[in-house]
C-alpha cells in the first residue's frame, strides 16, 4: 500500500534533464596584440564590467583609463522581426563597438606616508542610468570617482557676418582675405590692440548683403564628467566596491574596513565593518572582497583571507561586528601545510542574479554556496589542482598570490573563471552536470579543448555535500610543465542576460558567445 504522497516523491526524485554543453565561438577582439609586439604596462586591463542591461561594457587599465564599449546589434530590431516572420533562424551575435574613453585616475603621491599611489583601476561598477546618461564608479587604491557619460552636441558658428561668396569684383576678394589676423569663430579678432583691419576696403555701393552668424550643431559625441570624488576614507588599499540595489548607496572595502557611502554625499562615509585588532600583531585575517546582495538592500557579504564568507545584515547594528551567517569549508585532518592559508584566501565573490547563491574563487578552486546552507559549498570545481605539486615554485615567483576573478551566467546554470596560459574554464553548476569546458583567449578558443571529463563523484559528508569536478586529468597541461605563469587571465565578466563572456588577456579584450 502506497503511503500518502509517495507518488509525488517518486516523480520529484526523477533526474532532471541536463542542459547541453555550450558551443563557444569567437565574437570579436579589441586591442589585439600583433606577433612579437611588446605590451606596455599601462595598457594591461585590470577591471571589466557589464552594465545591468548588457548593452554597455567598461574596462579599466593600469594606466588609469576607463574605456567604454556599446552594443550595436540590438538596435537592428526591425530586421530581426522580418527574419522571424520569414521563419529564418536568427543567430544572436553580440557585437560591440568602441564608444569613448577617459582618464579616470592619475598617479599621486601621499606625502604623509611617503607612498606612491598608482593610477591603476582596481574596480568598475555601473550605476543606475538616468536621462540617457551612463553613470559608473571607478576606483584605484585610495580614491573612488563617480563618472557621468552623456552624449553632447558641440556647437560652433558656421557663417560669419561677411559674405564673400557674393563679392563685387576681385578687389573685394583680395580685401576679404588680406587681413593678417584670422577672425575668431565668434567673429571677433585675435588682436586685442588692433582689431580694426586697415587693409579692408569696401567697394563702391558696399556689399550687397550682410548675414547674421549661424550656430550649427555638430554630431553628438560622448563626454565624460567627474561628478564626485570619494577620498580620504581608507588607510589601506581598496580591493572592491559594490552598488546597493536601492540605487542610492554603495560600499567600498579595503583590507580591514568596509565603508558605506551615499552617492550624493562625498564628504562622509560610515564604517560598517572593522576587523582591525587593537594590536596589529594579533591580526590573523583580512578582507579580500565585499559585495551587496542584488535584491535585498540590507544584506551584504564579504570574504576573508582565511577562506570564509560572512553574511551581514545592516539592520542589526550600526557597526556590523557580528555576522548573521558564515560560510566556510573545514579542512581535512592532517592536510594542513605551509600553503594552506595562502591558497584558501578568497580572491573574488559574486552573488547569483537571483541572490540565492554565492560563487567564490580561491587559488585552487571555485565554490558555489547556497545562502540557505552554511555547512559547506553545494559544488566545488577544481581549477588548479594540477598545480598542487608546484606550489613551492608558485610561491617563489609570487604567482600563488594572483587574484583570479569569477562570474556566473544570468540564468545561474554555469560559472566561469580564469587561469594561466590565457585560458578560462566554464563549468555547469546544475546538480549532476559534468560540463567542464576549457577555452583560450584567442581567435580560436577551442584549440586547447580536451576530452570530456569523467562523471564527477558526489561527496556525502555533512560538511561538503557537494559535487567535485574538473580534477587533475581535466586541466590543460595537467603536469604544469608547459604553463606560462606570466600569461594569466585574471578578469572576466558574463553578460547578464545571454551566454556571452568578455575576458581580458593582457591589453586585449576578447568576447565569446554560445
Amino acid at each position: 500500500m502506497d503511503t500518502p504522497g509517495s507518488g509525488d516523491q517518486g516523480e520529484a526524485s526523477q533526474p532532471q534533464p541536463q542542459p547541453q554543453p555550450l558551443d563557444w565561438r569567437f565574437a570579436q577582439v579589441f586591442g589585439e596584440r600583433a606577433a612579437g609586439e611588446d605590451v606596455q604596462e599601462v595598457d594591461i586591463i585590470s577591471a571589466i564590467e557589464f552594465d545591468k542591461s548588457g548593452d554597455h561594457l567598461a574596462t579599466g587599465d593600469k594606466g588609469g583609463r576607463v574605456v567604454l564599449f556599446e552594443r550595436t546589434d540590438v538596435r537592428d530590431n526591425a530586421t530581426r522581426r522580418e527574419l522571424e516572420r520569414q521563419d529564418v533562424p536568427v543567430t544572436r551575435h553580440p557585437e560591440f563597438r568602441y564608444k569613448t574613453e577617459f582618464q579616470s585616475h592619475e598617479p599621486e603621491f601621499d606625502y604623509l606616508k611617503s607612498l606612491e599611489i598608482e593610477e591603476k583601476i582596481n574596480k568598475i561598477k555601473w550605476c543606475q542610468t538616468s536621462n540617457n546618461a551612463l553613470s559608473l564608479l571607478s576606483t584605484n587604491d585610495k580614491t573612488i570617482k563617480y563618472w557621468k557619460v552623456q552624449e553632447k552636441k558641440l556647437k560652433r558658428v558656421s557663417v560669419m557676418n561677411l559674405d564673400t561668396s557674393q563679392s563685387l569684383g576681385s578687389s573685394t576678394a583680395i580685401a576679404s582675405t588680406s587681413s593678417s589676423k584670422a577672425p575668431l569663430p565668434n567673429g571677433g579678432c585675435s588682436d586685442k590692440f588692433n582689431c580694426l583691419n586697415t587693409n579692408l576696403s569696401f567697394p563702391p555701393g558696399g556689399y550687397p548683403s550682410l548675414r547674421l552668424p549661424v550656430v550649427t550643431s555638430l554630431e553628438a559625441s560622448p563626454v565624460a564628467r567627474c561628478r564626485r570624488v570619494y577620498a580620504h576614507a581608507h588607510d589601506y588599499h581598496i580591493n572592491s566596491i559594490s552598488n546597493n540595489s536601492d540605487g542610492e548607496t554603495f560600499i567600498s572595502a579595503d583590507d580591514l574596513r568596509i565603508n558605506l557611502w551615499n552617492l550624493e554625499i562625498n564628504s562622509q562615509s560610515f564604517n560598517i565593518v572593522d576587523v582591525k585588532p587593537t594590536n596589529m600583531e594579533d591580526l590573523t585575517e583580512v578582507i579580500t572582497c565585499a559585495e551587496f546582495h542584488p535584491i535585498h538592500c540590507n544584506t551584504l557579504a564579504y570574504s576573508s583571507s582565511k577562506g570564509s564568507i560572512r553574511l551581514i545584515d545592516l539592520r542589526q547594528s550600526a557597526l556590523c561586528d557580528n555576522h548573521s551567517k558564515i560560510f566556510e569549508e573545514h579542512e581535512a585532518p592532517g592536510s594542513r601545510s605551509f600553503f594552506t592559508e595562502i591558497i584558501a584566501s578568497i580572491s573574488d565573490i559574486k552573488f547569483s542574479r537571483d541572490g540565492r547563491h554565492i560563487l567564490s574563487r580561491d587559488y585552487m578552486t571555485l565554490k558555489l554556496w547556497d545562502l540557505n546552507m552554511d555547512s559547506g559549498p553545494v559544488s566545488t570545481f577544481q581549477v588548479h589542482e594540477h598545480l598542487r605539486p608546484k606550489l613551492c615554485d608558485l610561491y617563489e615567483n609570487d604567482s600563488i598570490f594572483d587574484k583570479f576573478e569569477c562570474c556566473l551566467s544570468g540564468d545561474g546554470l554555469r560559472v566561469a573563471t580564469g587561469s594561466y596560459g590565457n585560458i578560462f574554464r566554464v563549468f555547469g553548476c546544475t546538480p549532476g552536470s559534468i560540463e567542464a569546458t576549457t577555452l583560450e583567449a584567442s581567435r580560436n578558443p577551442m584549440r586547447r579543448q580536451i576530452a570530456n571529463p569523467t562523471r564527477p563523484t558526489r561527496t556525502l559528508t555533512s560538511f561538503t555535500r557537494g559535487v567535485r569536478r574538473g580534477g587533475e586529468n581535466q586541466g590543460v597541461d595537467a603536469n604544469g610543465n608547459s604553463l606560462d605563469f606570466s600569461t594569466k587571465l585574471l578578469h572576466l565578466a558574463w553578460h547578464p542576460t545571454e551566454n556571452s563572456i568578455a575576458c581580458a588577456a593582457a591589453n586585449s579584450l576578447y568576447m565569446y558567445y554560445a
